[in-house]
């Protein structure tokens, strides 16, 4: 079975390492490129295996990456303009895929 056969799309996890060195679960909700850059970004939310039926956290994290053959190298976003332009990318896009609903 390819993933086209899949009627839902399966979540992308990655685990990214927190500052312990202990890997945490996170589940890929987006994935661009910023327009007039090669940048790619990835919005991504954390997964918690120890759900207790709360609501979900708005946490959203969001790396540049580099993708280099299998191997995914992460960015955090340091430059404030450049978070700011991730961001609003990133709400732009929101709001595309609610409005298509």
């Amino acid at each position: 079975m390819t993933k086209d056969d899949m009627q839902f799309e399966e979540p992308e996890i990655i685990y990214i390492p927190d500052e312990d060195g202990n890997e945490e679960e996170f589940e890929v909700i987006m994935k661009f490129e910023v327009d007039g850059s090669d940048q790619k970004y990835m919005m991504v939310v954390p997964v918690n295996a120890d759900d207790d039926g709360e609501e979900e956290t708005d946490e959203v994290y969001a790396f540049r990456y580099e993708e280099d053959g299998d191997d995914l190298k992460l960015f955090t976003i340091d430059d404030e303009e450049e978070w700011n332009m991730v961001e609003e990318t990133f709400n732009t896009l929101l709001g595309e895929m609610e409005d298509s609903d």
